[in-house]
C-alpha cells in the first residue's frame, strides 16, 4: 500500500511538473505579444492546464446541493463524499433514505444536467449515523456483519 501511495504521489508530481512546463511556454508566448489579456481568459486556460475542472465541478456539487436537488430534498439529505464517482448522500432519517433510494435514478439524472462536469456514476444513500461493518481492519469478505457475532 505505501509504494502505490508513493507511485501516485509521484505521478501528480510529474504531472504538475509537466503542467507547469507548459504554463510557463504560455506565459512566454503571450509575453512576447504586446495585447492585454481578459482575467476571465487567463483564469479559463489556467484552470486547463491544471486540469482542475472535475474538481471545480465536483465543488460546485457540493456548495450548489440546494440548487441542484431543491430545497424539500436539500433540507432532509446532504451530499456526504464524492469518490471514484460514487456520491455518498447522508439523509436525516431512514424514511428518506428509502425515498431516495426509490428515486435514485432520477437524482442522479438530475445531478448530471445540473452539474455536468462532476463525475457522478452511481448514489449512495444511508441514513443518519449508519454505522458500517463492511469496512476495518476485521472484515471478514462475504460475512453479513454483526449478524455472525450477535446470532
Amino acid at each position: 500500500m505505501k509504494k502505490d501511495l508513493a507511485r501516485e504521489m509521484y505521478k501528480a508530481w510529474r504531472t504538475q511538473l509537466k503542467s507547469r512546463d507548459a504554463l510557463g511556454r504560455e506565459e512566454e508566448k503571450r509575453s512576447k505579444n504586446d495585447d492585454p489579456l481578459a482575467i476571465g481568459n487567463i483564469l479559463e486556460e489556467f484552470v486547463g492546464v491544471r486540469d482542475w475542472r472535475k474538481g471545480i465541478a465536483e465543488g460546485t456539487l457540493f456548495s450548489e446541493w440546494a440548487s441542484v436537488v431543491g430545497a424539500d430534498i436539500s433540507e432532509n439529505a446532504v451530499p456526504a463524499s464524492l469518490v471514484d464517482g460514487r456520491l455518498t448522500i447522508q439523509t436525516r432519517s431512514t424514511a428518506w433514505a428509502t425515498q431516495l433510494n426509490m428515486m435514485r435514478s432520477q437524482l442522479l439524472e438530475t445531478i448530471r444536467k445540473s452539474a455536468p462536469g462532476a463525475l457522478v456514476e452511481e448514489i449512495v444513500v444511508i441514513g443518519p449515523n449508519a454505522p458500517s461493518w463492511k469496512k476495518g481492519l476485521r472484515t471478514i469478505r462475504g460475512a453479513k456483519g454483526p449478524r455472525d457475532t450477535y446470532g
